[in-house]
């Protein structure tokens, strides 16, 4: 490939937050323009780091980050940052702008058609539930038509129909778009490469094909590799044997000996470092609090957001010791706000049995501090398990030594939601609190989480958009906010 072809290019490059945990390690690709990939990984291997270095959060230790002169970038982030949540909805799209931008809101209109989100200009950002600002964060980067697009899990927050609007937008988008994503269907329909992110040798692979035929691809690879370092091993079995014989035998057989131990080391180091598949949690049981009573919680009433306006609605929900609950209702309608004020014991029409034990999971990490590491985190939660039981837990979440000391801030959006499941086990709770516990978790772990809340035992309030994630767990009764 030619520079004039290229958009985007990574040489050599070297990148780590800390010494003993590199992230990059003399990556090497090319980025063409027009190109649709996906840049695909292990939770915490760096993907999100990768997006950092080419919008210049970050820059390389080693190495170059070439992008083609004058090519703009944009990226839909996950997370609102706190200087927008006062500007509205106008201004907050007017902020993607270095210079005024006339019919403004035309385009508005027509990018959260995309996103499908109705939106009034004059509304401010802080008043769009968690789900509505993830959309409006995805549309402040395609309403750019960047020459660079960096999508990191934009389909977390949308339903089928928002995610087939954003499927037909991306097929028709003329300019480079690399994206973060675990939704296999939503990828195989507008890319054609993947930039693979080895977490072991901490360089990038480049595949075609779409995200199906470069998983059998990388599946394949490997099955060769462990047949060759077979077949090696049984050779160095064989020379280091021969080693020992004639090492014994002594006078000129010493040096025989001394070849075929260089030799058998020779074949050490022509082993290929084989991959490891992405790497699953262990199955998980939540426990239950003891001796709980026959009703947890009963609603009343509850505040619901309906064209704008504040509607007080009356209902009669009973939660029983064993009930799951499912809450349902458009996005903006209010379900993340009730859950945060069951949670915090402050919900007007509800009553909570005494001394409940909460276990709370908030779709964006609030329940979480960002500044302790995940071993003083998960220490914080702990109620009746020994810290040897709590290293146990954090195993079985991939919570490794290392990252026990890192700070949850540090950590990938995937590994952050590990944290939270590890926080639900050990604070064995007496009610469970589900924000869309499925966004940001690999999708291999979904099926073994959604197992292990449809088996507990205790009361339960689910908020998902996922009809899949849904199906796989236990639901006795729903209540639709939006009736």
């Amino acid at each position: 490939m030619s520079n004039k072809d290229a958009v985007l290019r990574f040489e050599k490059v070297h990148f780590s937050y800390s010494y003993s945990a590199p992230i990059l390690d003399g990556a090497d690709f090319v980025v063409r323009r027009g190109a649709k990939l996906t840049l695909m990984g292990q939770n915490g291997a760096g993907k999100s780091t990768i997006f950092s270095l080419i919008t210049d959060e970050h820059e390389p230790e080693e190495g170059r980050v070439i992008r083609a002169p004058k090519a703009t970038i944009a990226i839909a982030r996950q997370v609102m940052p706190r200087e927008h949540l006062d500007l509205t909805v106008r201004e907050f799209f007017e902020s993607c702008y270095a210079e005024k931008i006339y019919d403004i809101d035309r385009k508005i209109d027509a990018i959260l058609e995309v996103v499908n989100l109705h939106a009034d200009h004059e509304k401010r950002v802080s008043s769009f539930s968690g789900g509505q600002q993830a959309r409006l964060l995805l549309a402040s980067a395609l309403i750019q038509k960047p020459d660079i697009l960096l999508l990191d899990e934009p389909t977390n927050n949308l339903d089928k129909s928002g995610i087939a609007h954003l499927t037909e937008f991306l097929i028709g988008y003329d300019k480079t778009c690399l994206v973060i994503s675990h939704d296999a269907d939503f990828l195989n329909a507008f890319t054609h490469g993947v930039l693979y992110l080895d977490v072991h040798t901490h360089k990038v692979e480049q595949y075609r094909g779409d995200y199906h035929s470069v998983v059998r691809d990388i599946s394949a690879r490997i099955e060769k590799e462990n047949r060759k370092n077979a077949q090696l091993g049984k050779q160095i079995q064989e020379n280091k044997d021969k080693a020992n014989v004639f090492a014994h035998k002594g006078g000129g057989m010493r040096a025989v000996a001394k070849r075929m131990r260089e030799k058998a080391a020779a074949m050490e180091e022509a082993k290929v470092d084989v991959r490891k598949e992405d790497k699953t949690i262990r199955p998980f049981t939540i426990p239950v609090q003891e001796k709980l009573p026959m009703e947890v919680l009963h609603i009343t009433s509850f505040q619901a957001t309906i064209k704008h306006k504040i509607v007080h609605k009356k209902v009669d929900v009973s939660l029983g010791r064993h009930d799951h609950l499912h809450l349902v209702g458009p996005n903006g309608i209010g379900k993340s706000r009730l859950l945060a004020t069951l949670a915090s014991r402050t919900a007007a029409g509800v009553s909570l049995a005494k001394d409940i034990r909460i276990g709370y999971y908030r779709q964006d990490f609030s329940m979480l501090n960002f500044n302790e590491t995940v071993h003083a985190s998960l220490l914080s939660v702990m109620h009746g398990v020994s810290e040897q039981e709590m290293r146990s837990v954090a195993a079985g979440f991939l919570l490794t030594n290392d990252v026990m000391q890192t700070k949850i801030g540090s950590l990938s959006e995937g590994q952050k939601g590990l944290v939270g499941f590890a926080q639900l086990v050990l604070i064995r709770p007496g009610l469970l609190i589900l924000d869309e516990p499925t966004n940001h978790i690999n999708f291999r772990h979904i099926p073994i989480i959604a197992k292990a809340l449809g088996a507990y035992k205790g009361p339960m309030l689910l908020v998902s958009h996922v009809p899949e994630f849904v199906s796989q767990i236990k639901i006795d009764k729903v209540l639709d906010m939006g009736k």
